[in-house]
């Protein structure tokens, strides 16, 4: 990374997190030693952007959407994985009940929404309504197009608070979905990703693809536009979207001078009690 001045407000561009990623070939995977030095770049900078948003008092919503097995949950781990929870939140809604069935369709996100210092990633949104609501019919046909006039008007209201709206859609092959959701029926590890609704939605390509294209031609506004990230290559879509969030949000590098530990505290008479009074975890490996 280039050293930069001590109060220049940085923007993380194409040109500065430099990623060897781009030399491999669009179809390739990406080797896993390279992919592991990118990322960790990567995560570095979501460190001091997270140092950022707490120091400035920045709102940050990031929506994740796209298909199933599409990938949206391992770059949200990948976020997440070396930033504060206190700062960076992911918030996946379930089901919705039957009083938020009865609530203003907004009204179950807002909650969510972030207080100044705070980051959250919606693993899927309001957008449902827009998606698997309209394609399994959960919702009526005024509650669907309700939705479309109200949804770009309820984002502009978010921008104009000084909220930083991010929306992400993951794009991913019949080959590939099909691939990975085989994947998942043969890993017990993953077993609870494949879901009676994950299952459907095979069958049922075509109206997710009109209903993704209903979405952005309503949706995709100047104030809140939509990427989309190729993401039939999972190491692939991760470094790109990350990089891509990083450039989205200016940023000022606030790491601290390197630490000192201070002495530690002498025992001072302490004595520790007895080590069988104490219930210990059985050393099974």
């Amino acid at each position: 990374m280039r050293t930069k001045a001590p109060n220049q407000v940085r923007v993380a561009p194409n040109s500065e997190i430099k990623t060897e990623a781009v030399l491999a070939r669009k179809n390739k995977k990406i080797q896993n030693k390279l992919y592991e030095k990118e990322l960790l770049k990567l995560q570095i900078e979501l460190v001091k952007l997270q140092e950022w948003i707490k120091h400035s008092g920045l709102k940050a919503v990031v929506i994740f959407e796209g298909r199933d097995a599409a990938g949206k949950g391992g770059v949200i781990k990948r976020i997440t994985q070396s930033l504060n929870p206190r700062v960076c939140r992911v918030v996946a809604l379930g089901t919705p009940t039957e009083r938020e069935k009865s609530q203003w369709y907004f009204q179950r996100y807002v909650p969510h929404l972030p207080a100044a210092g705070e980051m959250v990633l919606f693993d899927r949104s309001w957008y449902n309504r827009g998606g698997v609501e309209r394609v399994m019919g959960f919702c009526s046909d005024e509650e669907y197009w309700e939705f479309l006039r109200a949804c770009p008007e309820f984002e502009r209201m978010l921008v104009r608070s000084g909220t930083i709206l991010i929306k992400y859609w993951f794009s991913v092959s019949d080959e590939e979905q099909e691939r990975r959701f085989q994947s998942r029926i043969g890993d017990p590890t993953k077993h609870w990703k494949l879901s009676p609704m994950d299952l459907e939605s095979r069958s049922r390509w075509a109206e997710y693809s009109r209903a993704k294209d209903d979405l952005f031609a309503h949706t995709d506004i100047k104030q809140a536009p939509w990427y989309v990230v190729d993401a039939d290559v999972k190491k692939r879509a991760r470094l790109n979207c990350i990089r891509h969030l990083l450039s989205m949000i200016p940023y000022e590098d606030l790491t601290p001078k390197q630490i000192k530990l201070p002495p530690r505290q002498g025992d001072a008479g302490y004595v520790r009690p007895p080590m069988s009074d104490q219930s210990f975890v059985p050393d099974a490996y």
